[in-house]
């Protein structure tokens, strides 16, 4: 009984977890950012197309401007990667390959074949080994 006490005169559960849930999404939001930088800055302005297997290039600048990042209170995480536009089909396709229909000009659909272009995934592998240094001492009380 008088154990118990002791605890709950020194361990404010409250406040802990407060500090604890501030200190993962202080972490995971760094995480995020630099994940995005990395991310934006293999890609880059060039003209053709590259070589597969490695980031795409940007010819007007689309793809870096929509990849954003955001954090998730409820299931304390975050999501890191380019938003939908044109037919919501191209950055899937870019960092995963595969196949869509596309029309062209005469309204005619022919199939295209994509090779991978990873860029997100290289971004989070070349951040990963920086998040326990990032998380150290990210809970403050």
């Amino acid at each position: 009984m008088i154990e118990m006490r002791v605890k709950l005169l020194f361990l404010d559960t409250p406040r802990v977890r407060r500090a604890v849930d501030k200190g993962t999404r202080a972490a995971l939001s760094k995480a995020g950012a630099f994940i995005r930088t990395a991310a934006r800055h293999s890609i880059r302005k060039r003209k053709g197309v590259s070589e597969p297997g490695k980031p795409p290039h940007s010819h007007a600048g689309h793809l870096r401007r929509l990849i954003f990042f955001s954090y998730a209170p409820a299931d304390q995480t975050v999501v890191i990667g380019p938003v939908r536009f044109g037919g919501g089909e191209a950055p899937s396709l870019l960092e995963f390959g595969g196949t869509t229909s596309l029309k062209d000009r005469a309204r005619r659909r022919r199939r295209a074949v994509y090779r991978k272009r990873p860029f997100m995934g290289p971004a989070m592998e070349k951040e990963l080994p920086q998040l326990p240094r990032r998380w150290r001492n990210s809970v403050r009380g």
